[in-house]
């Protein structure tokens, strides 16, 4: 029997090693599996490469792992916000490696990885210090900057509701790079706020289907509350 339910964040992300290479979903605070990263900063993994839309907001979530100094490197869009201080500082000092990419090319770094595209051309940093070293081709009319897929080793998703195939619903906006994500990674970390029995998601509701995941928590909101 097909059963992805784990019993705890902590038991689902026992295994991440010490260099993985992270996804973390979320577009700020929108769709951040803040309960995954808390367990993630328990469980001690070290030297990370994590990839998000980000570098962090305040003192919770990504933010405290770069402040827990577990981060060796982050590629995302956005890594200076008025409340990124700690990745700020550690960037500054040089304890941490910063890829810059722009969101739109990120996001199809990551949808790449996951329908097995090799690499792809694109129009955008062509010209900018961001395609420096990079091949660049013409085609039309147009110059083309060569990217290349994001693999990762694990995904941290919040859904909002899950199935024990691991098929899953997103909240509104909270869904942003969580689809993608999941299925550019080797294995898919889920934080759910409601599990319902097979059947009961409508399958046209689905966004992220089962087979794209492999471990289920079950993250009440009455839980979040209280911590």
């Amino acid at each position: 029997m097909i059963d992805k339910f784990v019993a705890s964040a902590e038991a689902a992300l026992a295994d991440v090693r010490d260099g993985a290479t992270v996804m973390i979903h979320g577009f700020g605070n929108a769709g951040m599996p803040s309960e995954l990263i808390d367990a993630l900063i328990a469980q001690g993994a070290r030297d990370l490469t994590i990839v998000n839309n980000n570098a962090g907001n305040g003192d919770t979530g990504l933010a405290a792992l770069i402040k827990a100094r577990r981060v060796r490197k982050i590629l995302c869009s956005f890594p200076r916000q008025t409340d990124s201080w700690h990745f700020d500082a550690q960037y500054r000092t040089g304890e941490i490696e910063l890829e810059l990419v722009p969101q739109g090319t990120l996001a199809e770094r990551i949808r790449a990885a996951g329908a097995g595209i090799g690499a792809f051309f694109t129009p955008t940093a062509h010209g900018t210090r961001l395609a420096e070293g990079r091949e660049t081709r013409r085609i039309g009319d147009r110059d083309y900057v060569l990217e290349y897929p994001v693999h990762a080793d694990y995904a941290l998703i919040k859904a909002d509701r899950a199935d024990r195939w691991g098929n899953l619903t997103y909240r509104k906006s909270a869904r942003n790079f969580g689809p993608i994500m999941a299925a550019a990674a080797k294995c898919t970390v889920v934080q759910v706020r409601e599990t319902v029995e097979l059947g009961e998601l409508d399958p046209e509701s689905i966004v992220t289907p089962g087979i794209f995941v492999q471990r289920v928590v079950h993250i009440p909101a009455a839980l979040k509350k209280a911590a």
